[in-house]
């Protein structure tokens, strides 16, 4: 993930609406200069992170950072309002390994999903590893990133949406389940499943039944499994 360091060189970055995973900022750090960079990230969507001086410095290499430090993204978010036209949206939440968010990109791609949605902090983002786990999906299916997942569900109902969450604990069989259009898909993250309040957002919540001893699937599997059911849904509805 490339670095940047410095206010002028992150100013610029930031007017040139290059993608930036995160800015962080030494604590203690001040001055109008930093104060505009802050805000220039904050317009523009980047989040904002304050940490330890010590941390910057290794992050750098040095302690000729000014106090800031932009971490680059392997491509741009895209906003809600780009993808909340697609038929299937996959939303995940807390998905903290690069590699499983990467391998959902690739998998949600190939059955058709419109976009990924995914919470701004305590999740992967759209890191190298993502990208190169994604295997090339990264660059044709939009990424989003909120800040509440729980009010981006209320959105997505007002604009029409269905919402499955998929839980161990869930009513219905994933392959029983009537999915209506739009949909969206929530997958929980690894070994946590999905938050309460999220579940309280979501129209049904819908399992896959397992045989033997293990009660969950990794959320790469599992996504692969409901999304192509969906699309398989789909294509029946399609030819009818």
């Amino acid at each position: 993930m490339p670095i940047l360091s410095g206010i002028h060189p992150v100013a610029e970055a930031l007017r040139a609406k290059h993608p930036l995973e995160r800015l962080l900022v030494a604590q203690g750090a001040g001055g109008p200069r930093l104060q505009e960079l802050i805000d220039l990230a904050r317009r523009a969507g980047v989040p904002v992170r304050f940490e330890p001086r010590p941390a910057l410095d290794r992050l750098a290499g040095s302690s000729a950072h000014q106090g800031v430090i932009a971490m680059g993204a392997a491509r741009q978010y895209a906003e809600l309002e780009q993808v909340a036209q697609a038929e299937l949206l996959v939303v995940l939440d807390g998905v903290e390994d690069p590699h499983n968010l990467g391998a959902v990109i690739r998998t949600a791609h190939a059955a058709g999903a419109g976009g990924i949605i995914i919470p701004e902090r305590r999740a992967a983002s759209l890191t190298d590893v993502a990208a190169k786990a994604a295997a090339g999906a990264i660059e044709h299916l939009p990424v989003t990133r909120v800040t509440n997942i729980n009010r981006t569900l209320e959105d997505l109902k007002e604009r029409g949406y269905w919402i499955y969450g998929l839980d161990e604990r869930g009513a219905e069989s994933y392959d029983q389940v009537a999915y209506s259009l739009p949909t969206v898909i929530v997958l929980g993250g690894e070994g946590k499943g999905l938050h309460e309040q999220v579940k309280k957002h979501c129209d049904a919540l819908v399992r896959i039944p397992l045989a033997g001893k293990i009660s969950s699937l990794n959320v790469s599997v599992a996504a692969g499994i409901v999304l192509f059911e969906w699309k398989r849904r789909g294509a029946g509805r399609q030819a009818c």
